[in-house]
């Protein structure tokens, strides 16, 4: 009897060894900073000349260098701030994706500076310039985006109006930052293709590239998460904050998102009980709303401005 407890005991010690072995790989894959900027997918190699294009206009344009925590190597914050030339309280905070920082922002901080904005282009935790081992996919940059907005009203005064950017990650950091108790000065809100939790966008890509089921990976990661950056996953939503959320929002995604499901784009989208616009882009992938309708997109943005905004 206790030889066969014994052997029936050494492989399930080995397959429960073997998954934590895996989450914690995961964890690291999904979590941990990297050093560089990722390439892009497939479909999106046609808008490579575009990108770098709006790059080099980035790299031109006179900007400032602003910080959070600065002199402090484990928790300094680095953003750009591109004043605008024409005196304006108009101002845009833009959050970038996942695993990419505020250069790759760069068309977006083009089309908000054309427009007559003063752009903010933070770097979140864990991404390009700033501090972070790990990235907390918004729920921890939420609440550096509160000190960056205070920086904002401080150049341009109690008078400004700030608008609320950010795509894919960034998308669901401002949904998430939504639900904050924000400054009167936050007139309005844009996320483009966020997901509506990180639980659910992690089960979600478990399946889809990974094709492993949610349990016991997910209880797993999460609580590798909880050791590394104080939560486990399940505790925080876009969905729950957005609940809160008083600020009009416009929602952008992609009808063909296979990254993160236009599904997602609804639940936020019914989530939020303030003033709100969906536009769900036709045969758009992740992210490529605004590569394959430049122009559409600038006008779908004004509207809402125009609405809400100005």
């Amino acid at each position: 009897m206790k030889k066969s407890t014994w052997t029936l005991g050494v492989p399930l010690a080995a397959v429960a060894a073997g998954t934590i072995y895996l989450s914690n790989k995961l964890f690291n894959i999904a979590f941990k900073r990297v050093s560089q900027v990722p390439e892009t997918s497939a479909e999106k190699q046609q808008y490579a000349q575009q990108y770098y294009d709006y790059v080099d206009w980035f790299r031109a344009i006179p900007k400032q260098t602003w910080y959070l925590h600065q002199g402090d190597a484990t928790k300094q914050m680095v953003a750009s701030y591109i004043p605008n030339p024409k005196t304006t309280t108009q101002t845009v905070i833009i959050s970038h994706g996942y695993k990419g920082n505020r250069e790759t922002m760069a068309n977006f901080a083009k089309m908000f500076y054309d427009m007559g904005f003063n752009v903010l282009l933070p770097d979140d935790r864990g991404h390009g310039d700033s501090a972070g081992e790990y990235i907390s996919f918004g729920w921890l940059d939420r609440l550096d985006y509160l000190d960056w907005i205070d920086q904002v009203i401080h150049e341009v005064g109690d008078s400004a109006k700030i608008l609320l950017f950010g795509v894919s990650m960034g998308g669901a950091t401002v949904e998430m930052l939504s639900g904050e108790h924000l400054p009167t000065q936050v007139k309005a809100i844009i996320a483009d293709c966020g997901y509506s939790s990180i639980k659910q966008e992690l089960v979600y890509l478990l399946d889809k590239q990974y094709h492993l089921p949610e349990y016991p990976i997910e209880p797993l990661v999460s609580t590798i998460n909880r050791t590394r950056l104080g939560y486990y996953l399940g505790d925080v939503s876009s969905t729950e904050q957005l609940a809160k959320n008083t600020r009009p929002i416009l929602f952008i995604h992609g009808s063909q998102d296979t990254y993160v499901p236009v599904s997602m784009a609804y639940e936020n989208y019914r989530a939020t009980k303030a003033p709100k616009q969906l536009w769900i882009v036709k045969d758009a992938t992740h992210a490529e709303s605004f590569w394959a309708h430049p122009q559409k997109y600038q006008q779908r943005v004004n509207h809402f401005l125009k609405t809400y905004f100005y």
